[in-house]
């Protein structure tokens, strides 16, 4: 089977050779792509010399890069890892293995079960970050994930030629773990080992920002993935609000049969329809999310057939 270990890289001089030799160490057949996401360093060079496929993404962000290295890449089997060489290459085989026997669609390398990333992590609000998105993620699915930002991760070939890639930035990993929970993907987490960057080696991470785009994303996966419950929670709070204004406008009515206060009960049947308006919406748009996941199950099975038809003719 073909392997590719994508490594999308900003300003890696440091660590991204050792990264490809590493790799090319445990997965002599793989190829090595390195994509340089407009450095100003000599990430390009270095990668080039220890032997990596280096191409260029020129729009900025991981996610930008995550997309193009998964509509240009061709393989079976999908490695992807950050070039700061915090996740040992050594741990590889313990993620590819459940791909290859067919026993995950993707599997992540879980920093927190093992407690290497507490011990290593220096930066206390990042650690708050995917705990905040963890929780929320393992509540909107039901599920028990332990590590939902991991940059370490392998995929097989149906995931990854059919994930539609949105994200621009480092809110990728989470897009990613979405899309495998809601499109019912086999996810299969591996305990892998995490060291704290090397001196001189900085973080792309900004706290301020990308932690905003953190909260940004909890209430936009809300949305999309179940926006009946989203809109729900929305409808729930006017009508309650409607009611605060409106029933003693109500107790009024049966005991004087007369309104008096005529802007109460404006307010509060406004506040009422608009309630009933927005839960509408949600039943609209859990119905429409519902029809996209049938349309995505029928498109896996034309990708399948696809790819069984690729498979006789190259036996032939």
């Amino acid at each position: 089977m073909k392997i590719a270990v994508l490594i999308p890289c900003y300003n890696e001089e440091l660590t991204i050779e050792k990264v490809v030799n590493d790799f090319k160490r445990e997965l002599p057949e793989a190829d090595i792509y390195v994509y340089d996401n407009n450095s100003k360093d000599a990430t390009a060079e270095k990668a080039a010399i220890a032997g990596a496929i280096v191409r260029n993404e020129y729009n900025q962000g991981k996610g930008n890069v995550v997309r193009r290295m998964f509509r240009e890449v061709e393989a079976d089997i999908y490695v992807l890892v950050d070039g700061d060489d915090t996740y040992p290459a050594e741990d590889v085989h313990k993620l590819i293995t459940p791909i290859i026997e067919g026993k995950a669609d993707m599997t992540t390398g879980d920093r927190i079960s093992n407690g290497t990333y507490k011990h290593e992590n220096k930066r206390k609000f990042h650690d708050f970050g995917n705990n905040l998105v963890k929780n929320a993620i393992n509540r909107l699915f039901k599920c028990n994930l332990k590590d939902i930002m991991t940059g370490y991760r392998a995929f097989n070939k149906r995931f990854v030629k059919n994930m539609p890639v949105l994200s621009k930035g480092f809110e990728i990993e989470t897009e990613i773990t979405l899309y495998a929970l809601d499109k019912l993907f086999i996810i299969k987490e591996i305990p892998v080992a995490y060291r704290n960057r090397k001196n001189g080696s900085s973080s792309k991470l900004n706290t301020v920002s990308d932690g905003f785009k953190v909260i940004k994303k909890i209430f936009s996966m809300y949305k999309d993935y179940k926006p009946r419950r989203f809109f729900f929670v929305i409808a729930l709070f006017f009508v309650i609000l409607g009611l605060i204004f409106g029933i003693p406008v109500i107790v009024e009515y049966f005991e004087t049969r007369y309104i008096a206060k005529l802007p109460s009960a404006v307010l509060a049947t406004g506040l009422v329809t608009l309630g009933i308006i927005i839960g509408q919406c949600g039943v609209i748009l859990d119905t429409i999310v519902k029809q996209h996941r049938e349309n995505f199950e029928n498109r896996l099975l034309r990708y399948q057939d696809m790819e069984n038809l690729k498979e006789i003719l190259n036996k032939k």
